[in-house]
């Protein structure tokens, strides 16, 4: 397992410094209840940096999601799973590098675009969008894989973008999900879910469902 790994630089900017207070503080307190002063706090900035960045705490949310989306998907872009020569493994390889990252307090695996979109999907657009277009750009890097599996054992009823929205449905649920929980639970409930997503492609692609990657 390799949870909580980290995948960004260390900020250095002041702006990135907010940014990386934006990821730690949602995960941990939510959107709504971070304010301006925490975030600074946390950042070791001034609110006068804060504001010369960012028009608004509704700006920082959006740039957060944006933030978010660009540095895990180019960490998942490099993940070994995509060596693999068949595409059923490297869709199982994906679930199970995603079981991988589970673990330790939820706050250090959930994601930070899935908890904003569940507080500000009514009362901030903008929010709304960038989240979704964080959420739906990873569920958009696993279609081709899923496009040549299914052509492949020749699964029939079903789409890649079908799947790959199913995928992130699944994620985003045993996220909920391990928020209800406390202590140690927290992430086995989540890892519990994904376990059953892995049997689901399992048994749509016709492969035994403990097959080991290498």
């Amino acid at each position: 397992m390799i949870p909580n790994r980290p995948f960004r630089p260390a900020p250095v900017t002041a702006r990135d410094k907010l940014l990386e207070a934006a990821v730690k503080l949602v995960r941990s307190n939510g959107y709504s209840a971070t304010s301006v002063d925490q975030l600074c706090g946390e950042a070791g900035v001034t609110k006068g940096a804060f504001f010369h960045h960012f028009p608004s705490k509704e700006a920082l949310g959006v740039a957060a999601a944006e933030y978010w989306s660009a540095s895990t998907s180019a960490f998942f872009a490099a993940a070994p799973y995509h060596h693999h020569a068949d595409p059923v493994d490297r869709v199982l390889g994906y679930i199970d590098f995603r079981l991988a990252l589970i673990g330790g307090p939820v706050e250090g695996f959930s994601c930070v675009a899935g908890t904003m979109v569940q507080e500000a999907f009514r009362s901030s657009a903008a929010i709304r969008v960038a989240c979704e277009a964080s959420i739906m750009g990873n569920a958009a890097a696993l279609e081709a894989d899923l496009a040549a599996a299914i052509a492949q054992r020749g699964v029939k009823g079903t789409s890649a973008a079908s799947l790959a929205r199913h995928v992130q449905t699944v994620i985003q649920g045993s996220f909920v999900l391990a928020k209800t929980q406390d202590g140690e639970m927290c992430a086995e409930i989540a890892r519990e879910q994904l376990g059953h997503l892995r049997r689901y492609f399992s048994m749509l692609f016709n492969v035994d469902e403990d097959r080991i990657l290498q």
